[in-house]
């Protein structure tokens, strides 16, 4: 086990191991959510093939994450790049999904190069550490809010936008959850959020909500592989995709970049200037994952800000990344047992991995208002427009400007001034 240095990381296999399984907990739904959004542009037939994909896309990556990076950071196809993808691009844009493909192949190659000439590292340097704190904070409340909405005691109102559920079986099952994980972490309990997912689902199929499956295993036939290596890059190289492809590219640019930031600060890899031990490693997996993704016919396959549960249960190697996707591999020969657990079993897990990531908040300085009210900006849009990257470049925009207009030109890096004016256009073309 030397190769994740256990003891040097202040950690236990058991506890990795416990780290691995919660994170895949969080994230499994994944399973079943992309290859639906796909196939309804790609085609119902497709279902058990961009399954399969969609899992050993998760589980490459993140095996490789574990390995290459030493962070317990896992990877998977990612949401709302595979709604654009389907929605946007396949569907809307009427482009053949083998070319849209091809894009994220492209876009993992342009993001690729950009790693191994260290500007993605470079950028993420250039990232005032308040800023770096304030995306972390934020993405603290977007998976509160997704915990919320899965746990369903938040709902879509068309009044005021959301509201409080009604109460069901579902949401209290939920609450009590979310009641006995708190009591666990209190107590310092390990295994705290594993234990809240097992009881949500044991009580859940005691209420008759769910049930068994008649069979744990699923056969995997020679079909379920036609989307890989399937892609068009020649057809993706069309000069009318170009727009295209930088939103992607910036979308998958910076989603992650988020992502690295709060899931290293909760766990505390960061140092006192915000800098973060072998970066490089992981954005270069992580550049990997897009490339795999096209190959692979899954979409972008990126790092997940669920990887704060394992953080939150203790991980802090690349052994719980490991050990994630190893159940990613698996699960495409148990997929009916993985989805036995139903989203409000792990809600409570997010709501309270959203309250141990807000915790940056304090550390955040609030006497200067040309940094603070960026930070601020990026702190609620990132949760109101659901996405990272739209939350990001709020707070990259706004910083320049007011940084700018209030005289205080030489606080701001030349590469966030930069990477701001293409959020700009970003937004515009959008």
């Amino acid at each position: 086990m030397d190769i994740f240095k256990i003891k040097e990381n202040q950690t236990t296999v058991g506890r990795e191991i416990v780290a691995g399984v919660v994170t895949f907990m969080a994230m499994a739904y994944i399973i079943f959510v992309n290859p639906k959004i796909l196939a309804a542009a790609m085609g119902d037939e497709l279902l058990p093939a961009l399954a399969v994909a969609t899992c050993v896309g998760a589980g490459i990556l993140s095996i490789l994450m574990g390995l290459v990076g030493n962070y317990p950071l896992a990877m998977a196809s990612g949401m709302g790049l595979n709604a654009f993808l389907a929605y946007g691009v396949i569907i809307g844009m009427k482009v053949p999904w083998p070319t849209a493909m091809g894009i994220i192949f492209l876009e993992g190659a342009v993001i690729t190069v950009l790693v191994l000439t260290h500007v993605r590292e470079q950028v993420m340097d250039a990232i005032p550490l308040d800023l770096k704190r304030g995306i972390g904070v934020g993405i603290g409340l977007l998976i509160a809010l997704i915990g919320l909405q899965n746990a369903k005691l938040v709902v879509g109102d068309p009044a005021t936008l959301m509201s409080f559920g009604k109460l069901g079986p579902e949401n209290l099952i939920a609450i009590l959850g979310l009641a006995v994980t708190a009591i666990l972490m209190i107590k310092k309990i390990r295994g705290s959020f594993l234990i809240g997912i097992f009881i949500c689902t044991a009580v859940a199929a005691a209420a008759g909500l769910i049930h068994l499956p008649s069979a744990f295993w699923a056969g995997v036939k020679p079909e379920y592989f036609k989307t890989f290596f399937a892609l068009d890059i020649a057809g993706a190289l069309r000069f009318s995709l170009l727009a295209t492809l930088f939103a992607f590219l910036i979308t998958d640019f910076f989603d992650t970049m988020g992502t690295v930031v709060a899931v290293g600060e909760q766990a505390g890899f960061m140092d006192r200037n915000g800098k973060m031990p072998r970066l490089k490693n992981v954005l270069f997996v992580d550049s990997l994952g897009a490339l795999c993704g096209g190959l692979f016919g899954c979409s972008s396959v990126t790092t997940y800000v669920e990887s704060a549960a394992g953080v939150g249960e203790g991980g802090r190697t690349g052994m719980t990344a490991v050990v994630t996707g190893v159940l990613f591999l698996l699960a495409v020969f148990f997929t009916p047992l993985v989805a036995v657990v139903p989203a409000y079993a792990t809600a409570p897990t997010l709501i309270l991995v959203g309250f141990l990531l807000i915790s940056g908040v304090r550390a955040i300085q609030w006497d200067d208002a040309s940094t603070a009210l960026p930070v601020f900006l990026t702190i609620i849009m990132i949760p109101f427009t659901f996405s990272i990257a739209k939350g990001i470049g709020w707070g990259f925009i706004s910083y320049v400007l007011l940084k700018w207009l209030a005289g205080k030109r030489k606080e701001v890096h030349p590469l966030l001034a930069v990477v701001a004016l293409l959020f700009a256009i970003d937004f515009y073309l959008s």
